[in-house]
């Protein structure tokens, strides 16, 4: 922790450093330009805003060509004023270019930090947004939420058809009982004068309904 604690505060050390230096160089090359007074101090601070302006949207991730191309204006502002005051300008006589420079970068900065602090944002940054706002629980709730039903649902299927009842299984007759049987139909033919039907000659044997047409079947 200590460690973090102490590369941090090398590197803010390090940009209040450059910061000072650059905003006293660029207030110098003002100043030298013909800008007194309170105009000096503002120019060392447009091109600052305008590199700050430039770095988000570089970090940003879109539009990525227009924040190098604005943070290399910027940056050539702060190194040019930086290599100016090395003694390599004389500011007691600054040229004329440099001074239509000075006086032309207001504009510059302001058209620049304008585009890039106020373009439209693209449809992938609309759509980030709208995630990034949106309740996590929203979006859980959403990706466990059943499928929506379709607009044409399925018909239900068709009930099969039945099917066929089975045959019931033979009926194992003794040959005795088919013999008794017999006798009793002939007696039964005796006396009535018609052939004896299933449900008397079961009555008459005492059998179940499907042994007694198993009788009846074989006295055909």
């Amino acid at each position: 922790m200590r460690a973090h604690l102490a590369r941090v505060d090398a590197v803010l050390v390090q940009a209040v450093i450059a910061a000072a230096l650059s905003f006293a160089h660029l207030h110098d090359v003002a100043s030298a330009a013909g800008q007194d007074g309170w105009k000096a101090w503002a120019y060392p601070i447009s091109v600052d805003l305008l590199l700050v302006a430039a770095w988000r949207r570089l970090r940003s991730g879109e539009a990525k060509a227009a924040g190098w191309y604005w943070f290399l204006i910027a940056l050539a502002a702060s190194l040019g004023a930086n290599v100016a005051t090395a003694g390599l300008l004389d500011l007691d006589h600054v040229p004329a270019w440099l001074r239509i420079l000075v006086a032309g970068w207001p504009a510059v900065a302001f058209l620049g930090g304008t585009l890039l602090v106020h373009s439209p944002p693209t449809a992938h940054d609309e759509t980030s947004d709208a995630v990034d706002q949106q309740d996590p629980d929203d979006i859980e709730d959403q990706e466990n939420a059943p499928d929506p039903a379709p607009d044409h649902p399925t018909p239900p299927a068709a009930d099969p058809a039945p099917a066929p009842p089975l045959a019931p299984p033979p009926v194992a007759v003794p040959a005795a009982l088919v013999e008794h049987a017999r006798k009793v139909a002939a007696d039964h033919h005796t006396r009535t004068g018609t052939a004896i039907d299933t449900p008397t000659l079961r009555a008459r044997l005492g059998v179940p309904p499907p042994m007694a047409e198993a009788i009846a079947a074989q006295l055909t």
